[in-house]
């Protein structure tokens, strides 16, 4: 197992698996805000087509969760408009 932040709070992964995947086992479901009327957003489609899952890794925005291999010590937040 390995141990990432998101929005502070230090949740477990499985080496190997997802960022989505992870945030999805550890009950965590909102991803981002939309821009203008902030409406919660979370995982879709999983394979990376759609861009709901979009969040800030490590200091970069727009990273699709479903696409980002978790990593122990990784800093994630939730995305706020684009």
């Amino acid at each position: 197992m390995i141990h990432f932040l998101f929005e502070g709070k230090s949740l477990q992964a499985t080496e190997g698996q997802s960022l989505a995947a992870a945030l999805l086992a550890n009950q965590e479901r909102i991803t981002r805000y939309t821009r203008g009327k902030s409406k919660p957003r979370g995982i879709f489609c999983g394979i990376g087509v759609c861009f709901d899952c979009l969040l800030i890794v490590d200091g970069v925005s727009n990273q699709r969760s479903c696409l980002v291999e978790v990593k122990d010590g990784m800093q994630v937040r939730i995305q706020d408009g684009a």
